[in-house]
């Protein structure tokens, strides 16, 4: 469903409403191709086209809501909308008001269309295939348009529409030995993918090496953007929520206090500008263009849904309490100098299975595993045998920060749970003096 469709049919269900009777609508449409890899061949390979709206109503103080899944047939529907409107309307005489209800009384609009040069899904398999040859090679490419739309009776009208790709792989030596990458964004170069796989081929060779085993303890570190991914992911559960910061339940609650502080060279922001998330909500209010998070170290904002904005009285300036559309500040290391600059310690490419180990001390937990490799005099040595890092983001991003990377990576989340997610990051690599392995 394209945005004159979806608004012509919202026209014709506002008709029926009654007295001071309220209605929003919200579509989430995708078309998107699947592909599956094992082995540096097609596994499994399907497209889905969905389209999904979600009702609510509000009469007075109240609300209610609804979601169904549209056929594509205007009439089939428009049918199915109106049954929906009358079953909430049952409803909703018999549910309480609502303290927290907030919903935009202004009318606006907006229309946003990214660009992207995405190549077909036989040419995106071929050139893969073809650069990948003699590689164990396994991932899932999706690509295709996710398109959202909002109206309401009050007026609203945005349409919010962009078209993406996302490889998400790991090419394996053997067993559990393998080193990951991805690659996303709107604008399909082969020349690209060509150098990342050449980069892979080269640190699979170094992976063939014997392990390199270290103890515990602390070590000089260089964490690639897929790591740094992991951490900015951990600290987006309850990191920057209004109402987690004023229930004291955030992990940054003593940098928001002033108590603690991090390197004046973090700067973290909401960049609505870039990402790929709609920058309207579903209750009609239009998202800030950007807001910042963090700045030069110290705590900005917080990020306020509309139910928590009634609640302690703030402003709306997201649809979720979490980052969508992450970027963090550039820094002065240039990529090509990373190793030589590191010089000896621990490159990391990647995090896995991160948790709190102390949420009030923004202390957090995890392992090791692809594409992390000792490096000595500014060369990988030779694979580093799986450990577990126990620290706080206080200290990898404060006091044991050195520098950070001037390129930065653009990555789009390759989450499919509900869809394909919307929500992206743009993230330097960054160089810290010590990380604690704990085993």
């Amino acid at each position: 469903m394209n945005a004159e469709p979806f608004f012509a049919m919202a026209e014709q269900v506002f008709a029926h409403l009654r007295g001071d009777e309220r209605l929003f609508l919200s579509l989430r449409s995708e078309q998107s191709d699947f592909v599956r890899f094992n082995r540096n061949r097609v596994r499994q390979a399907g497209a889905l086209q969905t389209q999904e709206l979600a009702l609510t109503l509000i009469e007075g103080a109240r609300q209610v809501q609804a979601s169904c899944n549209l056929s594509g047939d205007p009439e089939t529907d428009r049918a199915l909308i109106l049954a929906m409107l009358g079953q909430l309307r049952d409803r909703i005489a018999h549910v309480p008001d609502d303290p927290y209800l907030n919903i935009s009384d202004a009318p606006s609009r907006s229309h946003t269309e990214l660009p992207a040069r995405l190549p077909s899904v036989r040419e995106a398999v071929t050139t893969l295939t073809g650069l990948g040859e003699g590689l164990d090679l396994v991932g899932i490419y999706a690509a295709g348009k996710i398109a959202d739309g909002l109206a309401s009776s009050l007026g609203h009208r945005h349409w919010h529409q962009s078209t993406s790709f996302n490889l998400d792989w790991s090419a394996y030596l053997d067993s559990d030995k393998a080193v990951k990458d991805s690659y996303s964004g709107f604008d399909w170069q082969p020349g690209e993918l060509d150098s990342r796989l050449s980069a892979q081929r080269e640190r699979l060779a170094v992976m063939a090496r014997p392990v390199h085993r270290i103890e515990p303890g602390p070590y000089r570190a260089f964490l690639a953007p897929a790591a740094l991914e992991e951490l900015m992911d951990l600290l987006a559960w309850g990191g920057f929520g209004l109402r987690d910061h004023r229930t004291r339940q955030s992990p940054l609650t003593q940098l928001a206090s002033g108590e603690r502080q991090l390197h004046p060279a973090v700067t973290l922001l909401e960049d609505n500008n870039r990402g790929l998330a709609p920058g309207f909500i579903d209750e009609g209010f239009v998202k800030a263009d950007q807001v910042p998070l963090i700045t030069n170290g110290r705590f900005d904002t917080c990020l306020a849904d509309a139910r928590s904005a009634k609640e302690y009285g703030a402003e709306v300036n997201a649809g979720a309490e979490w980052p969508e559309s992450l970027a963090m500040a550039a820094g002065e290391l240039p990529s090509d100098r990373v190793l030589s600059t590191l010089d000896t310690g621990l490159y990391i490419g990647n995090l896995w299975y991160g948790n709190w180990s102390d949420r009030n001390a923004c202390r957090v937990t995890g392992m090791t595993r692809f594409g992390t490799f000792w490096v000595e005099q500014g060369e990988l040595v030779a694979p580093l045998a799986v450990m577990r890092f126990d620290d706080s983001l206080y200290r990898l991003l404060g006091e044991q920060l050195e520098q950070l990377t001037r390129e930065r990576d653009l990555r789009l989340s390759a989450e499919t749970y509900d869809g394909r997610s919307t929500a992206s990051s743009l993230l330097p690599g960054i160089l810290v003096s010590s990380i604690d392995l704990a085993l």
